[in-house]
C-alpha cells in the first residue's frame, strides 16, 4: 500500500496550488485521509482531514483558505490551497491515520 503526492512547486503570495494524493493497494473509501505538512525546523503538523463520512475539517491556520477533497472511484484525495502565505511553505504530506500509512511529500514554496 502506498500513498503518492504530487502538485508541490513555487507560487507567490496570495497565488493557489493543488495538491494531488493518490492512494494504491488498499481501499481507499474505507479510510479517513488527512493532509498534515512540516516546515523548516518545525513539528509536523495536520492540516485537514477528510472523514469516510463526508466530514471535514481544518486547522484554525488554514481555515477559509485551504478546502480538502477526496474522489474515491479515483482512489485520490486533493488538497486546494488558496491564498497561500510564507507561512504555508512546507513539505505536505497525506496520511491515511487508520493504516498508519504516508506519502512521500511534495514541497510548497510561498516565495517573492
Amino acid at each position: 500500500a502506498q500513498l503518492v503526492e504530487s502538485g508541490g512547486g513555487l507560487v507567490q503570495p496570495g497565488g493557489s496550488l493543488r495538491l494531488s494524493c493518490v492512494a494504491s493497494g488498499y481501499p481507499f473509501s474505507s479510510y479517513d485521509i488527512t493532509w498534515y505538512r512540516q516546515a523548516p525546523r518545525k513539528e509536523r503538523e495536520w492540516v485537514a482531514t477528510f472523514t469516510i463520512r463526508g466530514q471535514t475539517a481544518y486547522a484554525d491556520s488554514v481555515k477559509g483558505r485551504f478546502t480538502i477533497s477526496r474522489d474515491d472511484a479515483k482512489s485520490a484525495a486533493y488538497l486546494q490551497m488558496n491564498s497561500l502565505i510564507s507561512d504555508d511553505t512546507a513539505v505536505y504530506y497525506c496520511f491515511a491515520p487508520s493504516r498508519g500509512l504516508w506519502g512521500q511529500g511534495t514541497q510548497v514554496t510561498v516565495s517573492s
